[in-house]
């Protein structure tokens, strides 16, 4: 019978326990599609956002996690971009123009590979990952020096927070 409460609970039976879960899944996702852009050219807050899913009560390791993952996967947007849209770096719409292409080239020129591991570090990591592209870094070695920084600045980032609440 539909009025009954046996009903109800049956209906019910198949909805997650808690809405806590839901909430943390778009936690999540959201955590996951700050730390992406924010590694591209877009601009980005995913320190703030880790720092208040953290305040919050949400596990540090999994959004440190979410965070380094996702931030890296953006980086390799840069990557691809240098590896295969230079080309068009004439083009209107292009985002990595004169200067500070110059500068990046000439920090990784000098300093070489491991100034990957300083892909997060704004302004220049954003030319750094591209320029990785455009001199054909291979996309292992690209992910492993650039997750590695990443991942440790996310690191400080919750390890500092758990120091302060």
């Amino acid at each position: 019978m539909i009025g009954s409460d046996s009903w109800i609970g049956t209906q019910y039976r198949s909805v997650p326990p808690s809405l806590h879960d839901e909430n943390e899944l778009n936690a999540l996702i959201g955590l996951f599609a700050v730390a992406f852009l924010s590694a591209t050219i877009l601009p980005g807050a995913s320190e703030v956002t880790l720092a208040a899913l953290c305040l919050k009560g949400y596990d540090p390791v999994t959004l440190w996690a979410v965070a380094t993952v996702a931030n890296t996967l953006g980086s390799v947007v840069n990557w691809a971009l240098g590896r295969f849209m230079l080309r068009y770096q004439d083009a209107k719409w292009f985002p990595f123009k004169g200067e500070r292409l110059e500068r990046a080239e000439a920090w990784f020129t000098r300093r070489g590979v491991w100034t990957l591991t300083l892909g997060w570090v704004p302004v220049i990591g954003d030319g750094l990952t591209f320029v990785a592209g455009v001199f054909r870094v291979p996309l292992w070695q690209f992910v492993l020096l650039v997750g590695i920084g990443k991942a440790l600045r996310y690191a400080v980032v919750v390890y500092l927070l758990m120091q302060v609440s």
